[in-house]
């Protein structure tokens, strides 16, 4: 069968940069084998299949695949695929802020799509799980083994190692400054003893050392068990990210933001912005938001399979 698909740069206002994702804004008849074939042959770190949704009061069902798995939620393909649902029409925009539902594994994802001059320009989204902490990572030594540094590069004080997970866990790695941040490289070798009978094997180093004006932090993230050596812009991580700073911020009640740039070191810039909610100490809301721009569409012939 023939089916129609689009990519875009989610996480940037100009092409070239941010996280690539593809879209199938209609996947119907497409098995789960015949989607993790689509999504190795893009080989973007997730492609994502658009279903009618179970309940009629929500907006579409979305299925999100890495090269080698499927994911119950990811940021980039819900920010994206909002995005060119709307800019195509499948979506019609009722104003300036546009609420949608989409069902993902994980649960219900509201998302709000901004536009200007009838257009989608932004989108944002509301994880359905709050955070959730990991157990105790690693010793540093290993951690900066694993990330070929020296101990010292590593935070240890007011900033720790962390695991959190807003529907997909990710080991948080503070270090001192961009440049050691640029100076990582995941070695392989190591991820196996390091983290293979951990919580996540999904790694976000990051630091209080943006280049931009008006941003907060820089990470980079690894995946390389999901088939992401590397990728340009996660949401899901900067939601979990966020669920890290909430609980470590003094701040009880109220709404914090945070600009975060990731990508720069692969030459894809990207900047997310991520929000987190307080009440009486604890944290009752993650929202991770962020541009995108079309890219390409085009069509593929899919040989599809017996579910």
């Amino acid at each position: 069968m023939r089916y129609h698909f689009r990519t875009a740069d989610v996480f940037t206002e100009r092409l070239f940069g941010g996280n690539p994702l593809a879209v199938f804004p209609d996947a119907r008849g497409l098995t789960d084998k015949d989607m993790q074939r689509v999504a190795r042959e893009f080989n973007l770190s997730e492609t994502v299949f658009v279903f009618p949704a179970v309940n009629t009061g929500n907006t579409r069902q979305l299925r999100i695949y890495t090269p080698t798995a499927e994911i119950p939620f990811a940021g980039h393909p819900t920010i994206g695929c909002a995005y060119v649902l709307a800019a195509i029409g499948e979506i019609p925009l009722i104003g300036d802020i546009t609420p949608i539902v989409f069902e993902e594994q994980i649960g219900l994802i509201k998302v709000w799509i901004r536009a200007r001059d009838g257009q989608p320009v932004f989108a944002q989204l509301a994880v359905a799980k709050l955070p959730e902490f990991g157990p105790e990572p690693p010793p540093l030594n290993d951690l900066a083994r694993l990330l070929s540094l020296d101990p010292a590069d590593l935070l240890s004080d007011c900033w720790t190692p962390q695991a959190v997970s807003c529907g997909v866990p990710f080991l948080c790695i503070p270090v001192r400054n961009r440049d050691v941040l640029r100076r990582v490289q995941l070695r392989l070798d190591a991820l196996p003893k390091v983290l293979g009978t951990y919580w996540t094997q999904s790694v976000y180093v990051f630091t209080a050392d943006p280049e931009l004006p008006g941003s907060d932090w820089r990470v980079r993230m690894f995946a390389p068990s999901l088939g992401v050596a590397e990728d340009a812009a996660t949401g899901a991580a900067a939601a979990a990210f966020a669920g890290y700073l909430a609980d470590r911020s003094e701040a009880g009640m109220g709404t914090l933001r945070w600009v975060i740039e990731q990508g720069f070191e692969m030459d894809r810039p990207s900047l997310l912005e991520a929000e987190a909610d307080k009440s009486q100490g604890s944290t009752t809301a993650i929202r991770v938001g962020g541009s995108a721009v079309e890219v390409s569409e085009g069509w593929m012939e899919i040989p599809v399979t017996e579910a």
